[in-house]
């Protein structure tokens, strides 16, 4: 119960992980039981500031990849949450997304160049684009100023379509991002229901509101006197298909009802 049993401090980096060290270290100073964090790079501000203060990801990609967890089942250290490999279900999305609009062929992978965990989009669905005649073509935005330019480069490209992978970037701009797509009738697939929910023509991916709200019972396993490195990292369990059927319609397009069936959610 706040005020009685548990005292919260919030630090906001407010989309600018340049920010995110300094604050790290500022919430290290202030002696916290448990720091939680919801991002790769507030994962690794947090670690660069703390080796023994227990640290819970809500959830982030690549935690194993880049460092800072030894493994799943074993975290080592002072850190444990949950990791989302975005680039797992890529694949799958892609083949929903052909299914949800049959007629593309080139798809352009909206990437940000200064996101490390982009460098291997699209190559890493390259066998799955093969295997559902798709051409992939990589276009990138490192920031919103950059957006316009690069949904000029996919027309001037002749994209059907349009793939955005996970960034605490494109989820900040979402909005615009779809704003654009429509404007230029390109259908898009994300990863969420919130993107779906801002306008995308559909979702697929983790429940992230799930997934932290399950990252809350590490932080009470801690509090309780578990460490992180006993506590292996987990991954999330469940996905949701989402369909915007306003966005469909604002781009002419009709989707099939065997895919409409498919869906978790139908937004009308």
């Amino acid at each position: 119960m706040e005020g009685q049993n548990i005292l919260f401090e919030n630090r906001y980096g407010d989309f600018q992980p340049d920010r995110l060290r300094d604050l790290a270290a500022d919430l290290v100073r202030s002696k916290p039981t448990v720091i939680w964090t919801h991002s790769l790079p507030g994962a690794q501000a947090a670690k660069q500031a703390t080796s023994t203060i227990p640290i819970v990801v809500g959830v982030a990609g690549q935690l194993v990849d880049l460092g800072v967890v030894a493994s799943l089942a074993r975290p080592g250290g002072n850190i444990t949450g949950l990791e989302h490999r975005d680039e797992e279900i890529m694949g799958k999305r892609l083949e929903l997304l052909k299914e949800t609009a049959p007629r593309i062929f080139r798809v352009a992978v909206l990437v940000d160049p200064t996101n490390a965990q982009h460098a291997g989009f699209p190559a890493n669905i390259e066998a799955e684009a093969r295997s559902l005649k798709v051409q992939l073509r990589r276009v990138g935005a490192s920031g919103p100023e950059a957006f316009e330019q690069a949904f000029a480069d996919m027309l001037q490209g002749r994209a059907d379509a349009v793939m955005i992978p996970e960034s605490a970037m494109f989820s900040r701009n979402r909005r615009r991002i779809f704003e654009l797509a429509t404007s230029k009738r390109l259908p898009t697939a994300a990863g969420g229901q919130q993107f779906a929910e801002d306008g995308s023509l559909l979702a697929y991916g983790a429940n992230i509101r799930d997934a932290c709200r399950r990252s809350a019972v590490f932080v009470e396993k801690i509090l309780k006197g578990s460490k992180p490195v006993d506590l292996p990292v987990e991954r999330p369990a469940k996905f949701e298909f989402v369909i915007n059927l306003k966005t469909a319609k604002q781009i002419g397009l009709t989707i099939p009802p065997n895919v409409l069936a498919r869906a978790d959610k139908v937004i009308k």
